[in-house]
């Protein structure tokens, strides 16, 4: 990648509905010249697809929490199987140190979430889990 294709990216990230036309001004670029590079990225898998980013009002009366599991890692395919299944659970990574998967879980209830951590503990191989209810982001830079 070299600069042009990060400038895209970034005008991207702000707005992933941006139009070629836009960005190719903004860019002071031929409009081709964003579409050939967009394939580029496309095809190479740097852009694997373009989402929306939801608002805190589409966001408000969700309970977000992160969940930190201690895990056999001997069974860990297994438990990922399961952990997919479970809708809440936006996203999962593994980690080093103390714990070995850390778990982004959004819910609409106090209840539901509670349900959604008792389906995780009684995973076989989930040897400890610890949960963090997310109160207020200060700051969100993620793409």
């Amino acid at each position: 990648m070299d600069e042009l294709d990060q400038k895209i990216l970034g005008l991207l990230s702000g707005d992933a509905r941006m139009s070629l036309a836009t960005m190719a001004r903004r860019l002071r670029v031929a409009r081709s010249t964003i579409q050939a590079r967009l394939e580029k990225l496309e095809t190479s898998g740097v852009i694997a697809g373009y989402t929306v980013k939801l608002g805190e009002e589409a966001k408000a009366g969700r309970l977000r929490a992160t969940a930190l599991l201690e895990i056999d890692l001997r069974v860990q395919a297994a438990i990922l199987q399961k952990l997919r299944t479970i809708p809440e659970i936006e996203r999962i990574i593994t980690t080093s140190g103390r714990v070995d998967l850390l778990l982004q879980i959004a819910a609409n209830s106090t209840q539901a979430l509670d349900h959604v951590l008792d389906v995780i503990g009684e995973i076989p191989g989930v040897q400890n889990s610890e949960s963090l209810i997310h109160l207020t982001t200060k700051l969100d830079r993620a793409f």
